[in-house]
């Protein structure tokens, strides 16, 4: 008797231990990745003040789109200050403490992403020259 329930247990504690499927169908091949290590995070770059484009490793481009306007990344020279907690990825808006600066004495300006959206190869060939990272 002890030997069944020693098997059941064992049995038990295997199953829960079983990773758990999540119910939506794999993303199709050459999808962009929606989410991104922040240590690749490498440039970026403005067209307007509610739109920034960034590179992340070699060839991976994403669009941030603002909640709000954000002039400071249209100014010259400005630079971007952020700050990570939590993960070490990215995957939408909320994970994005965000300033954009133009040095002393400007008070850097927070801005908010609205969304995060990772783009295809074609989209990311379609930005403005100008406006690539």
């Amino acid at each position: 008797m002890k030997s069944i329930l020693a098997v059941l247990a064992l049995s038990a504690a295997s199953f829960g231990s079983l990773p758990v499927m999540a119910d939506t169908a794999p993303a199709p091949p050459g999808t962009p990745p929606r989410c991104f290590f922040v240590q690749n995070f490498q440039n970026w770059k403005a067209p307007d003040n509610k739109t920034m484009y960034i590179r992340v490793g070699v060839n991976q481009y994403y669009r941030l789109d603002m909640a709000g306007s954000c002039d400071a990344l249209t100014y010259p020279n400005s630079h971007l200050i952020t700050q990570w907690r939590g993960a070490p990825t990215a995957c939408d808006g909320v994970d994005w403490d965000l300033q954009v600066s133009q040095g002393i004495p400007a008070a850097p300006q927070s801005c908010i992403v609205k969304s995060q959206t990772p783009l295809t190869p074609a989209q990311a060939a379609a930005i403005p020259k100008k406006f690539k990272p």
